[in-house]
This record gives structure tokens, sequence and C-alpha cells, in this order.
């Protein structure tokens, strides 16, 4: 499934150019592998539940002796405002997303964000902060064709035509208060993204579409790290129900239990549900059965008579030592073991996986760190009767993006030097595309009502398509409070199958900053 593996090892070591690297004690967003250390005493550190209050650290060398004007210390220091007294503490910063560019396939390519932040302590317990991001840009042709066909910004929402119909229009916000209730529960309301997972790509619950409101519960008990979260989504695909309404929302409710079983092995046992809201006439909505956040999801799911969208997942990290680690993920959608061993490639039974090794201080360098991964999703995992009760959201899959019926392999080395910064991708993937009236399982926003065969359904199936992607960056860091950064990348793209080859170069130069994770690597 995964040809020429050698050569992309090959491209893997010699593609190093990249974008910001940041180092943190606590878990926090994933901007650079070494992000997530890997130790090998995890015994009261679960680093599988993203912590997106935590931001990162950069070790830079300290210069507090010399006498720096105050244009120094805002542009290369500090954030723009900043204030702290005996029980609290304040911050605010103006955060631009300054790019040009340009692609073979759509001329000169540009965005032009304004944005701003603002965070906070209150006392010893209460952390907030909020985003937002006004934004005007053209987009490379692969990224401007998904956002036509979905409406949507890879992870940043709706858009409205902008230039005439060359380019797009779009705002998004957003916002998490914490409040920590002695030592052993945490309180999360948002407006955000959230994680499950050790690797790049989460098979549970990623960060890849745009932001959705939630509340959450994190309570740690010794080794074990319990959390339940109730989020709301939004479908864009099912007809609304009402102009007032808006669109369709469904709601989601997880469980995640992380244990650390030794000091070097954790496990991780995931469940979730999801469900419509209310309709026209104000059925459904929000189920109260699902209120409570230690139960288990599915024989709830069962006793209410519905068939929601009930899945179960696992997550395995082991650390094979202080700076290195192998994990992986399993997800099981549906499943009949009847059908799984004949063998027949039944449609129903629907699960994904993940497997990968990730290090830092390769080859005793410090901050040259390395990934590798492997991700799989069998076809229609992921999908539902309607796209109400599927794993999307805002018309993007709450996993991978590469939504169903794939594998990829990805590689990923970065590496910082003082405030210069290198990274470098390769992502080689295979799926089946759909033709015409047809309906082979990648789309999970598709009913499996439609699927075009019940037996022989494997990965691949449809139009076999192959998708290489490479992207190096190189950065200099001006600010580590906001990730203030000039950059430059290229990235080249190529999809092929037997109705062609589509190849796109994109180069791209920038001042950037913020630490959002956004994903265009699809």
């Amino acid at each position: 499934m995964l040809p020429k593996v050698h050569m992309l090892a090959l491209l893997t070591i010699g593609c190093l150019l990249c974008t910001c690297q940041v180092q943190a004690q606590s878990a926090g967003r994933q901007y650079s592998l070494g992000f997530y250390q890997p130790v090998s005493d995890s015994t009261n550190y679960h680093s599988s539940l993203r912590d997106y209050m935590v931001q990162p650290v950069f070790a830079l060398p300290d210069d507090t002796t010399k006498k720096r004007s105050w244009f120094h210390r805002k542009l290369f220091r500090e954030h723009l405002l900043e204030f702290s007294g005996e029980d609290y503490e304040f911050y605010a910063s103006f955060l631009p997303d300054l790019q040009v560019g340009h692609t073979n396939r759509n001329g000169t390519t540009w965005l032009n964000t304004r944005g701003v932040v603002a965070g906070g302590k209150i006392g010893d317990n209460l952390t907030f902060y909020t985003e937002f991001y006004e934004n005007q840009g053209k987009f490379p042709k692969y990224v401007d064709e998904f956002g036509r066909a979905n409406h949507v910004v890879p992870g940043q929402g709706e858009w409205k035509d902008y230039s005439n119909g060359k380019a797009f229009d779009f705002a998004y916000a957003s916002a998490l208060v914490d409040y920590r209730a002695g030592k052993h529960f945490n309180f999360q309301l948002g407006y955000d993204k959230n994680f499950i997972g050790d690797g790049y790509r989460s098979m549970l619950l990623s960060d890849v579409p745009f932001n959705y409101p939630f509340f959450k519960i994190v309570a740690n008990v010794g080794r074990i790290q319990y959390t339940t979260m109730w989020a709301q989504f939004i479908d864009m695909r099912y007809p609304k129900a009402s102009y007032d309404n808006g669109y369709r929302k469904k709601w989601g409710v997880f469980n995640y239990l992380d244990w650390n079983v030794s000091k070097k092995f954790s496990a991780g046992l995931f469940g979730g549900v999801i469900w419509q809201d209310s309709d026209s006439l104000g059925k459904r909505g929000f189920d109260m059965s699902y209120i409570n956040p230690i139960i288990f999801l599915r024989p709830v799911e069962f006793s209410v008579g519905s068939s929601d969208n009930a899945i179960l997942g696992l997550n395995l990290k082991y650390a094979v030592s202080r700076n290195s680690a192998v994990y992986g993920q399993f997800l099981l959608d549906e499943f009949k073991l009847s059908e799984f061993t004949k063998g027949t490639g039944w449609w129903g039974n629907k699960f994904s996986g993940q497997l990968g090794f990730r290090s830092n201080n390769l080859f005793k360098v410090a901050n040259l760190n390395g990934l590798t991964e492997v991700n799989a999703a069998r076809p229609f995992t992921y999908s539902q009767r309607t796209s109400l009760n599927n794993y999307g959201h805002y018309n993007q899959p709450l996993a991978d993006p590469l939504g169903a019926n794939f594998v990829e392999w990805v590689n990923i080395v970065d590496y910082r030097y003082k405030r210069w910064f290198l990274r470098g991708e390769v992502m080689y993937a295979h799926y089946g595309l759909d033709t015409a009236n047809t309906n082979y399982g990648k789309d999970i926003f598709k009913s499996y009502y439609t699927r075009t065969q019940d037996f022989d359904n494997k990965i691949g199936n449809g139009l076999g398509t192959n998708l290489l992607y490479l992207q190096g960056t190189l950065a200099f860091l001006l600010n580590p409070k906001y990730n203030l950064r000039l950059e430059t990348s290229v990235i080249a793209r190529r999809e092929s199958n037997d109705l062609g080859r589509t190849s796109e170069l994109i180069f791209q130069v920038g001042l950037r900053s913020t630490f959002r994770q956004l994903y265009y690597d699809f």
C-alpha cells in the first residue's frame, strides 16, 4: 500500500526546512515535535490530553542584565501589554500573519491576518485567554478548491467572497476559561479545539476542524486522569430546519481515562457519542441521559432507543528512553466479528488505527526532533446515516483530515538553534476517491446508505489515488511570547491517479505570529 518506502525515508532526512519549535515542561498546543517530552518517568504526567491553556515556553539566552529600550523589549521579549499584581496577571498582543507567495497553479497568493490575543490569571486558580482574527487571503489552488467545495477555510470556519471572487474573507475567535478546584479537578469552558493522542494526527479526537463550544471536567487522582467533555458541533451539509435557527447542530459527549500503568507505559480508554440536535418540530436536543460524567456511554446510547453514533478507542504510549516513545491508537466505530472472520470486506466493519515513533534530541543533538507515524481508516469509518450523526464538524472530520478509506505515512523533523528554526515534512497517502454516483467511503459526510457495495470494501477502493506532500520552512524568531517570526517556506504537492496528475509548487514568505495549529497537509 506504501510503495517506494525507501525513497520517502531518504526524502525525510533531506527535507529539513521549517516552522517554529517550542519547548515546555507540560502539555499544551503542539507547535513542534519537541513540545511533548516523552519522558521515561511519566508517573504524574499525562501527555495524550492536550491542554490548550498552557502556552509554549521558549528557552532563549538570558540578556536581562542588559538595559533595553521599551521598543526592544516589546518587539523581542514581551507582550505589547503586560500587567501583574499580587493576585492577578494580564497580557495582550497584536497578532499579525502577513504572507505573500506564488504557486504554479494559482499565481500570486497572499494572506492578510490581523489578530489580537488577551489573557491572564486571577488568583491562583482562574486562568483565561481569548483570541480574535480578521482575515483575507488568496490560497494555493488545492486549498482554494477545498474551500470552495466545502465552504470553509481549513480549520478556520466559513468564508465569503473577496477581491471579485478570487480570495476569501473570514473571521473567527477562540476563548477558554480554566478553573482549578483544588489539586484534583480542573473545569474548562471554551470555544476552541481539542486533541487526544501522542502523535501528529489523532484518530480519536483532533484539532483539525473549526472551533466549537465545550465544557470539560478533568480529574487527576494518582496515576489516573479522567476527562469528560460535552460539546456542540455544526453540520453545514444537512438542510437547515429554519432560517432563524441557522445551520443544524449536533451534540457530542466524550470520556477519556488515561492511566500511567508504570513509569514507561500509559494506556488511555476513549468513548464518545454524537447525536443530532432538535429539528423544526422541537425533537431531541441535548439529551440529559448523557449528563452523568462517569457513566458508560454505550449502554446509555442503547437504552434511549436511538442509534446515535457511538465510538470506542484506545491510546497507548511506551517510552523506550527518556527522549523517545512508541505510541498508537485504535478506534472502533462498528464491528461484526462473524463478518470479520469471513474476510468478506463487509462495509460495516469500520475502524481506524495509528502507529508512530517520536524522539527528541536525535543522535544526541540538542533540539533535533523527529517523528514518523502511519495512520489508516477503513472505508465508511466515522460516517453515519446522515451528516447529522457523523464524526465531523464544519465540513471537516473530527479525526484525520483525510477522512476515511486511506492510509498515510507522516514524517517530520525539526531543529532549533538559538532563534533559528527548521522544520521538514514528508507525507505520503493512498486513498480511494469517488467518481460520479459512487460512494466508496472516503467522504465521511456522505450517508453510508448510499454505499456502492456491501462487500469487498478495502482501503483504496474507488479511484485509487496517491498523494505526496513535501514542506520545508525556515524561520527566525523575533518574540517568543507570541511566536512573532520571519518565515519562508516551500511546499510541493502531487496528487495522481488514473485520471491524471496534479502538481503544485508553492513559495511563501511572511511575518507571522500566534501558536495556532492549522493543517494544510492534505
